[in-house]
């Protein structure tokens, strides 16, 4: 199967057939868990101190003085040492030893990775993934490596709309949401959309320099990609933008 290579007017400027991996299976099981421990992979484990709310010579006053039979601090009646009491030590701590990281099979990984890539191919699963794409435009994106050269954001802004994707990017920029809960206060006050993929087959091209002020647009390279990148919080389908020379190398290393 063959698509069309947009140019940066765009203009339809060839054709390019696509490699095999884009026709895989669709696997959506193996993309979640694929994600997952991508994520669980960046969590630090976190321990208590094995000693603390213990350290104390509290002992209990025994039967007989109608009181409840906790430690107490000497020469007084404040209870110390046991978890229903404040200062008392933690029933269940967090522990060190927990294994927090969800792995997955080599295997597994490499076929979650090979179905997220297919996914960006499948227009229903983009399009239920929230983006904005007109029917004019075929799936996957693929353009001209003269895109690459783009040096400001003025010219990715003209590009992206020239191939009306630039609808996208606002539908990111006006789905920013505070989140509830503690996470505020823990680097994670505000949840943002994620918008374009643009994957080239160069590492700093430079363009890398002209998207990065775009909300929710993000920059990859074939080498580096990842399932999170082509299918954030684990959902495939995201709006990716190939260059001619990645969609060559793609097929050399999935064939």
């Amino acid at each position: 199967m063959s698509v069309p290579i947009y140019s940066i007017d765009g203009s339809i400027k060839g054709e390019i057939k696509l490699p095999n991996v884009f026709f895989e299976e669709v696997r959506p099981d193996l993309i979640r868990r694929a994600v997952i421990s991508y994520i669980t992979a960046r969590i630090q484990p976190k321990g208590r101190d094995p000693m603390a709310g213990k350290r104390t010579t509290a002992e209990s006053l025994g039967v007989g003085l109608d009181l409840a039979r906790v430690p107490r601090i000497k020469g007084g009646l404040r209870a110390a040492f046991v978890p229903n009491v404040v200062g008392g030590r933690l029933a269940f701590p967090p522990k060190v030893e927990k294994i927090i990281h969800e792995r997955i099979n080599k295997k597994e990984r490499r076929i979650a990775l090979k179905s997220a890539i297919a996914a960006t191919r499948i227009r229903e699963l983009v399009i239920n993934r929230g983006h904005k794409i007109k029917d004019n435009i075929s799936l996957p994106i693929v353009v001209s490596d003269e895109v690459k050269n783009l040096k400001k954001a003025k010219e990715f802004r003209t590009f992206l709309s020239n191939l009306s994707l630039l609808e996208d990017v606002i539908r990111a920029k006006k789905r920013v949401k505070e989140r509830p809960g503690k996470g505020k206060y823990r680097g994670r006050r505000w949840k943002k959309a994620k918008s374009i993929l643009f994957v080239t087959d160069e590492l700093n091209p430079p363009v890398r320099l002209a998207l990065r002020n775009f909300p929710g647009v993000d920059f990859a390279t074939v080498n580096l990609l990842n399932v999170e990148l082509l299918a954030p919080g684990g959902n495939p389908g995201r709006l990716t933008i190939w260059t001619e020379s990645a969609i060559k190398k793609l097929g050399e290393i999935f064939g």
